[in-house]
């Protein structure tokens, strides 16, 4: 077995088993921000799976998106009994919202992919693979101009089917 399938077979083996240093690493990660740059992936085999590769010009992101359906506002005005709900399903998966979240924040870059890194009973959290297209070193990676909010992503792709 290749030292990737150990990382993989390790990182299911914490989050089947619930271990203390996933339990401690999800306690800190509630902390942070909701979306916060990481030097390295957590999951190292998943990253180079989906085409990370340690080079310039290609970053990590790791994002909180809190699980459920969208919490609308309280209304205040009249309305007919069908429409008075608050939970609204968005239509969309929790990851490719992750992915928009961090487009949004790093706006000179673009998603590349993204995968999930661990969850709670509020949050769900995803590492996104952002490259910026203008870096010599990704000339080979697409050219394409908001990938993730026109859904050209893995999980995107998967949304539209």
């Amino acid at each position: 077995m290749g030292k990737y399938r150990y990382i993989k077979e390790t990182f299911q083996r914490e989050y089947a088993t619930r271990s203390p240093e996933y339990r401690k690493r999800l306690t800190e990660w509630n902390k942070q921000p909701t979306a916060i740059r990481v030097d390295r992936p957590t999951n190292l085999a998943r990253a180079r799976e989906l085409g990370y590769r340690a080079r310039q010009g290609l970053l990590v992101v790791r994002v909180r998106v809190r699980r459920g359906k969208r919490k609308r506002k309280k209304p205040d005005l009249g309305r007919k009994p069908a429409k008075a709900g608050r939970f609204y399903s968005t239509g969309k998966s929790l990851q490719r919202i992750a992915e928009e979240r961090a487009n949004k924040r790093y706006p000179n870059c673009e998603v590349l992919n993204s995968y999930w890194v661990g969850e709670t009973g509020q949050n769900k959290y995803f590492e996104v693979l952002l490259y910026d297209p203008a870096h010599a070193s990704n000339r080979n990676l697409p050219k394409q101009r908001g990938r993730s909010y026109r859904g050209l992503t893995s999980s995107g792709k998967r949304g539209r089917r």
